[in-house]
């Protein structure tokens, strides 16, 4: 076996005994938080594993076309059991949560069309994920999943205080090609290879602005694998969301600075 797939092995079999680990001793403990965007009224998602004590770092999770669902939740709730505080931001609004494929697509064309709407919503969870006291403010990243890859990209590039940012099967189109330059931290895109929403094209453009303006990145492409892979529909898809679990993991691990298990 070669080292980079034993690498990978050692890697998964980790993650799975602390992810059982975890989950045997963690108390995951989960709030609805209102607050505001001007004078639109919000609705997000708080969790963090209670039995870790101190402030920890604080992760933003941005949801996808289907706003904060049990897809959402889970996800966040995922996160958390890792050790980090974890606040789903709510991106349309209190209350709105699009049952169809055309009302996500409504919704979701509305903030693709106004990015500045689009940063303001995301921003302003943001700010409710950096004022919590349990968070290290000088450790926070941002993952979003489909829309909420976007959305992440967008946030991003505010110039906002992270020190990682994380795509997961995200959408790629559309950025000022030059505020690449404003993001801070490293960026890890993991993606279908086979996606027909966001296909490679618009992932190479991306990856272009980031080359160019010189931001650190890691890409990671799954064969065989379409859009939505954490929600697998065949074996190649069920080795991408087990895949992106495991990558996550190490990128978090790495960005925020905490030692892992191979060193």
């Amino acid at each position: 076996m070669k080292t980079s797939r034993l690498s990978a092995v050692i890697l998964a079999v980790a993650f799975a005994a602390m992810f059982q680990a975890g989950a045997a001793r963690a108390e995951l403990k989960k709030q609805w938080i209102d607050y505001m965007d001007g004078d639109k009224p919000l609705y997000g998602y708080l969790v963090y594993d209670d039995a870790v004590s101190g402030k920890r770092p604080g992760v933003l999770l941005a949801h996808s076309r289907a706003g904060l669902s049990e897809e959402a939740l889970r996800d966040s709730d995922m996160i958390a059991r890792m050790g980090y505080v974890v606040f789903a931001a709510d991106i349309f609004g209190k209350g709105v949560l699009p049952k169809t494929v055309p009302e996500m697509t409504a919704l979701t064309t509305i903030y693709n069309q106004d990015r500045p709407l689009m940063r303001k919503r995301a921003a302003a969870g943001f700010d409710v994920l950096k004022a919590n006291p349990m968070v290290d403010a000088s450790k926070l990243a941002v993952i979003g999943y489909c829309f909420g890859g976007t959305v992440a990209v967008e946030l991003a590039e505010t110039g906002v205080p992270i020190v990682g940012m994380i795509s997961v099967h995200g959408s790629f189109r559309n950025f000022t090609p030059e505020a690449a330059k404003n993001i801070k931290g490293r960026v890890l895109i993991l993606h279908g290879a086979e996606d027909p929403v966001a296909p490679l094209t618009e992932v190479n453009a991306l990856i272009d602005q980031l080359r160019a303006a010189k931001v650190s990145f890691e890409l990671q492409l799954f064969s065989g694998t379409q859009h939505a892979f954490t929600n697998p529909q065949n074996a190649a898809e069920e080795r991408a969301d087990r895949e992106y679990k495991v990558a996550t993991t190490r990128f978090l691990r790495e960005v925020f600075g905490i030692e892992t298990a191979s060193k």
